[in-house]
C-alpha cells in the first residue's frame, strides 16, 4: 500500500487514562436511577457518544425517559467525569503515548485527534499533549457518533491527507468499524478478542514505532 503520512488516535483509553473516569460516573448515574452498572456493561459505551451511552446504560438498567429528562442526566453524568478530569495531568498519559507523538513529528507523520469526547481540549490541555497536534476533531465536531467514520474523515480532511494514507489508532469496536469504513488502517490497542477487525492489535503505544507501523501498513 501507499506511504503513511497522517496518524490519527481516538483519545480515551488509547493516549490517556480516562476511561476509569468514564466508568465512575456512569455508575454513580446508574446507581441513584437503582441498578447495577457493571465494568462490563461500561465496554459497550467506549467510543460511542455521551447521548448513546446514555441511552445503552437506560436500556441496561430497563429504563425510559423523555428527551428532556434525558438531557438533565447526560449533563448529570457529564459534569462528575468534568469534576474529576479538572484534575488530570501529565501522570495519567498511557504509557508510550508521548514518545510515539514525538516520533511522528521527528519522521514528519501529521497527527490528528478524532474523539467522540466533547472535553477533549480541557483533557489535552491539562496534560500537556495539545501541542503535538496538527487537527483536533472532537465531539464538538461532529454529528455522527462512530462507528460512523466522519470524525476520521474530518480529521483526514483537516490533515489535508487522503484516508487511504491515514492510520487510526483507537481501543474500541466501534472506533476500528469507523476507521474501516473511512478507508484507513487501524492500530487496535487493547485485546486481539475485542479488536480482531483491525489491522493490527498492540497492548499499549509502547509496543508501536513509525518502523513497525510501515512494516504493517505496507502488508495491510
Amino acid at each position: 500500500m501507499t506511504e503513511i503520512k497522517a496518524c490519527l488516535f481516538d483519545l480515551d483509553g488509547v493516549l490517556v487514562d480516562t476511561a476509569k473516569y468514564h466508568y465512575i460516573a456512569w455508575k454513580e448515574l446508574a446507581d441513584g436511577l437503582g441498578f447495577p452498572f457493571t465494568e462490563q456493561d461500561n465496554e459497550r459505551l467506549k467510543g460511542v457518544s455521551r447521548a448513546a451511552s446514555l441511552n445503552i446504560l437506560l436500556e441496561i438498567g430497563g429504563l425510559n425517559f423523555d428527551e428532556a429528562e434525558k438531557e438533565k442526566l447526560a449533563e448529570k453524568k457529564n459534569k462528575r467525569y468534568v469534576e474529576y478530569i479538572s484534575a488530570m495531568d501529565s501522570s495519567e498519559i498511557l504509557p508510550g503515548a508521548l514518545d510515539f507523538l514525538k516520533e511522528c513529528r521527528t519522521h514528519e507523520i501529521k497527527v490528528a485527534l478524532g474523539s467522540a469526547s466533547k472535553n477533549a481540549m480541557m483533557i489535552l490541555d491539562n496534560t500537556g499533549l495539545t501541542p503535538y497536534f496538527d487537527a483536533i476533531i472532537d465531539g464538538t465536531h461532529t454529528s455522527a457518533a462512530k462507528p460512523d467514520p466522519e470524525v476520521f474523515l474530518l480529521g483526514a480532511e483537516a490533515l489535508k491527507t487522503a484516508p487511504e494514507h491515514c492510520v487510526v489508532f483507537e481501543d474500541a469496536e466501534a472506533g476500528i468499524e469507523a476507521a474501516t469504513r473511512a478507508g484507513m488502517v487501524s492500530v487496535g490497542i487493547g485485546s486481539p478478542e475485542t479488536l480482531g477487525a483491525a489491522t493490527i492489535v498492540v497492548n499499549s503505544l509502547q509496543q508501536i514505532n513509525v518502523a513497525r507501523l510501515r512494516e504493517s501498513f505496507v502488508s495491510a
